[in-house]
């Protein structure tokens, strides 16, 4: 080997450097330790609410040393922007996926055009996205193009050739003129949307967190290791911060309405006629109804179906007030569907002719509500907007109580100054509205207020000051940002993680270790250390590029560890085949490493590939394995290729002694192994098929356990205490939440429920309905002394019950993932085909190739169909799967292009021979390596399957019955099929 020094010297930088980049880990490890220890020292167990205590003064702790040097010149704060970035599945937190409104942008870029072709084009956009993969403004431009029939442009005045647009759109234009301005303004619509979360997300306050733009589609990635706050959170990236100052009725004005509303309302329930009064004759009418409807829970139906609702009369806080009405939370969408009747809008008097009923804040102590009537106008604008804030603080009010300053420009203060002088002469009140919820709607007792300097109070906790302080001052989004997808990871379900990751990765390292010294003797120590330093140079790389380690993430270097192995059994096998053929040992290390470069590039570079698939389609967990797979593809080579060989060069010729590739145990494994396999052929087509037929009616019978990430829906993991009955949870839920699947997670005192109940609703409101039903109707199951806050996702979880993982799939993207993932699958095969024709020169090789892998996936999704509704683990199909798939496809390429190499090297040599004896050689001669790596590979992902946790076994499972059967395959499918299409084509050119 030329350049010994060159490599030495760059192996040495490159794990100084590796080690380098780990040291800031392990020394923010230690600080967040002491951290932790301080806590806990400060704070008993004893003590009430005494983790919420702990994570304070964790915190503080922190905060007190963040600046101080403390390691190599760099402060904890400056070490934890370089530390390996753990991923939420690992330290727990949030992964959401945010849907931009392109509709919003594209109704707010026309103005909120009534043009029937424009808000039908809209409809159906609407209705196509749910089963189409194309973006919704392309969506758009067809269902336009589609309902218009070339009588209505984009360019017509009452669409996008509006004032706004003026300087860019005129009526002239044709429709493809129209589209790239549009598309470029919803691009920059989009980009200021993700700067504006991008500057909420800075605010608050987690490390290391990511965000990023999902290709076109209008789509946001956030992810926030080690959040812990769910709710506050949803708030925070869901707020568009559209804030609205409007004028408000009192209670006076509108109670009289309510009672007409509610006398009607009793009529329609009674299905019968007859003619209701204009209005309330006097306060003893209202009077008799309020009586009526908190004393008689018949009547609340029957003859009081509105003012039944009401949790308080709503005179208690005076006729001036501006709260009409207080009702429980859980009573909200019935107001909603009364006062949206047709029937009970016809009986507004003129003055509320445009009213706006609006909810305030929800009291969390009570689930109570109140109900605010807005003083609206033919246009439904507010009074004021808030654009013209300029900067907001969180502050505090007269009360003490925590609140929210507000600073308006030039423009604004103008207004805001004559808003307040026309409230304090009518002692009027105006409402503060940011998103459709008023906060407050304050008086104004001293008169008109100059200045532009306004407050903003409504019970706020500190928290929530902040947040609303923060969300005003980076600006307001462009337009409505929907969750779609969201996964929470509780953080001692990430301890857990780390603790069966790391398990199962020592385990599966220590067995691995031990076999290549058991088979290979004092060389297999060198592969060990080439070995070791891989990992090392791994962990380096992840931490140096910023990549995230997630627990498939160390599935992914577990599997490498296999792999890295197989580079080196490889040369071994050919040193040993160089050694038996008479040559010098010198020679025999020589030939044996430059024989064997070929096979090992070709396995990895096609292995590469699938993972490369991957990382493209693949999004979080998915990808994380995939990166690591791929870094650990790149430094098993290194390490397999140059620094075993420096060890055996150092052995063999500074030491001048002799190195032996086997043991006494191991030295005549595979010697003469002469097994004709294409000869059983044959037999292996029919088996092969058989099982293939069963599995595919199998798919057609029994079907496939689909996840949430292919049909939507909503995912809880639940621990008790206790062992619980699926079936019995499953009859519970299902009066609350519908059909509901339970199955045991693991031990039998956790359960995985699934749950479609209302998955087309957006909002954050849903999840805290379906998380109470979940709190109240499990409650038997639980301890007494949990509260609903330790119940909810990204609790502390100290006592480890309750809601430890939450996931949600919206339909939509549920239908991009499942494409997606036939894609990534069609990908790889397809990238995979053309290599091997490039590198063999042959479509016999590739055809052989494809088969064996269309055998290995099928047999996979056949045992899973045939097994998932009675093993013990979960075995639904998700995107693990898919990469377990992916992963599969790579390994038995690996494995059938090293066959493929050997025949290719022996028929150069030896020529084709009539009935595959060359062919059959090839094999025999590759025996050794490939069960060799196939029994390493299995091991770890055994080790991983048993150790790794619940999380990852139906992924290890697909893995190990993927690298059984693409072993097989790879001897008895891919080279029989190759062999017959080329054994055709050389009978053809015989017989010519």
């Amino acid at each position: 080997m030329q350049n010994k020094g060159l490599i030495r010297l760059f192996a040495v930088l490159f794990g100084i450097v590796s080690i380098y980049q780990l040291s800031f880990t392990f020394f923010t490890g230690e600080v967040e330790e002491k951290a932790q220890e301080y806590a806990e020292n400060a704070v008993p167990s004893t003590e009430q609410d005494y983790v919420a205590k702990r994570e304070k003064l964790e915190a503080s702790y922190l905060d007190s040393v963040g600046t101080q040097d403390k390691f190599l010149g760099f402060t904890y704060n400056d070490a934890k922007e370089k530390e390996l970035n753990k991923g939420l599945d690992l330290k727990g937190g949030m992964n959401v996926i945010l849907q931009i409104s392109v509709k919003d942008i594209l109704k707010g870029l026309a103005n909120n055009s009534k043009n029937p072709v424009f808000n039908k084009a809209l409809a159906d956009a609407d209705e196509a996205l749910k089963s189409s993969d194309n973006t919704y403004l392309e969506l758009f431009f067809d269902a336009f193009s589609k309902d218009a029939d070339g009588k209505t442009k984009l360019a017509s005045p009452d669409i996008f050739a509006n004032k706004n647009l003026s300087d860019q759109i005129n009526f002239n234009m044709s429709d493809d003129e129209v589209k790239p301005i549009i598309r470029k303004k919803i691009d920059e619509s989009i980009v200021s949307a993700f700067e504006v979360l991008r500057k909420r997300i800075d605010k608050f306050g987690v490390t290391q967190p990511n965000i990023q733009r999902l290709g076109t589609s209008g789509r946001i990635l956030v992810e926030l290791p080690g959040a812990k706050d769910v709710d506050r959170v949803k708030k925070l990236l869901q707020s568009t911060a559209q804030l609205e100052f409007w004028e408000t009725f009192k209670v006076g004005d509108v109670l009289p309405y309510l009672a007409q509303a509610d006398a009607k309302l009793a009529q329609i329930q009674k299905n019968t006629k007859g003619e209701v009064k204009e209005e309330a004759k006097d306060n003893s009418e209202i009077d008799s109804l309020l009586s009526d409807a908190k004393t008689d829970s018949v009547k609340t139906e029957q003859k009081s179906p509105l003012l039944g609702l009401l949790a308080m009369d709503p005179r208690a806080r005076g006729q001036n007030s501006p709260v009409v009405a207080t009702f429980a939370l859980k009573d909200t969408a019935q107001v909603n569907e009364f006062l949206k009747k047709p029937e009970i809008i016809q009986l507004r008097p003129n003055e509320l002719r445009y009213a706006k009923f609006s909810w305030g804040k929800v009291n969390t102590d009570t689930q109570l509500i109140d109900l605010y009537a807005l003083k609206g106008n033919r246009d439904n604008v507010p009074a004021m907007n808030g654009d013209v804030i300029t900067d907001a603080a969180q502050t505090y009010d007269q009360m003490g109580g925590a609140a929210v300053s507000m600073q308006m420009n030039g423009k604004g203060a103008k207004e805001w100054e004559a808003l307040t002088g026309k409230a304090f002469k009518e002692q009027g009140n105006i409402a503060i509205v940011l998103d459709d919820i008023v906060y407050s709607a304050p008086g104004v007792s001293k008169g008109a207020i100059s200045g532009g300097r306004s407050e903003i109070s409504g019970k706020f906790t500190v928290n929530e000051a902040t947040d609303l302080a923060n969300v005003l001052r980076a600006g307001k989004l462009p337009a409505s940002a929907n969750i779609i997808q969201f996964a929470v990871v509780g953080p001692s379900l990430g301890q857990e993680a780390i603790d069966n990751g790391m398990m199962s990765f020592l385990i599966a390292m220590a067995l691995v270790l031990a076999w290549m010294i058991f088979y290979y003797g004092k060389a297999g120590w060198f592969a060990d250390v080439a070995l070791l330093f891989n990992i090392l140079l791994i962990f380096g790389v992840l931490a140096g590029l910023g990549a995230v380690l997630t627990l498939p993430g160390i599935a992914g270097i577990v599997l490498t560890i296999g792999m890295s192995v197989d580079a080196n059994v490889i040369i071994y096998e050919r040193i040993k085949e160089e050694i038996a053929k008479g040559k010098s040992q010198k020679q025999a290390i020589t030939d044996g490493f430059s024989n064997a470069l070929s096979s090992i590039l070709d396995a990895n570079i096609t292995t590469g590939l699938t993972a490369l698939v991957l990382l493209i389609f693949g999004t979080g967990p998915i990808a994380g394995f995939a990166t690591t797979l791929l870094i650990g593809i790149l430094t098993s080579l290194f390490t397999a290729i140059f620094i075993t060989r420096l060890c055996i060069d150092w052995y063999v010729g500074r030491r001048n002694k002799e190195l032996l590739f086997t043991t006494a145990l191991t030295r005549n494994f595979f010697k003469n192994v002469n097994f004709d396999f294409l000869g059983k052929r044959k037999i292996a087509y029919i088996a092969s098929s058989a099982v293939i037929l069963i599995g595919i009616a199998s798919l057609f019978t029994q079907g496939l356990d689909q996840g949430i990430d292919f049909v939507g829906g909503r995912s809880y993991q639940i621990r008790f205490v206790d062992p619980v009955k699926p079936s019995e949870i499953s009859a519970i839920l299902e009066k609350d939440l519908g059909s509901t699947e339970v199955k045991t997670f693991g031990d039998p005192n956790q359960i995985k429920l699934t749950t479609k109940y209302k998955v087309d609703v957006e909002g954050s409101e849903v999840d805290d309905e379906i998380q109470h039903i979940l709190f109240t109707d499990l409650q038997k199951y639980l301890p007494k002394e949990i509260t609903y806050d330790d119940f909810k996702p990204g609790s502390s979880d100290t006592a480890k019950v309750g809601i430890m993982q939450a996931m949600k799939v919206g339909p939509t993207i549920a239908s991009d993932i499942k494409i997606a993932a036939i894609w990534s699958i069609i990908g790889s095969l397809a990238v995979v085909f053309l290599y091997i024709l490039l590198r063999f020169r042959r479509w016999q090789f590739s055809v052989g190739a494809i088969v064996a892998l269309a055998h290995d996936v099928l047999i996979t999704i056949g045992i899973f169909s045939l097994t998932w509704k009675f093993m013990p683990f979960g075995m639904e199909i998700d995107q693990a799967f898919i990469a377990a798939i992916l992963t599969v496809i790579g390994y038995s390429l690996n494995d059938t292009v090293i066959v493929f190499d050997r025949i290719r090297e022996i028929t150069d040599e030896k020529g084709w021979t009539k009935g595959g004896a060359n062919t059959n050689l090839a094999l025999n001669s590759t025996l050794s390596r490939t069960l060799n790596t196939s029994l390493t590979t299995l091991v770890v992902l055994i080790a991983i399957f048993v150790f790794g946790g619940e999380s990852l076994r139906g992924f290890m499972f697909a893995m190990i019955i993927g690298i059984v059967v693409g072993t097989y395959s790879s001897l008895f499918i891919a080279t029989p099929v190759m062999f017959d299409a080329l054994e055709r084509k050389t009978l053809k050119e015989e017989k010519k």
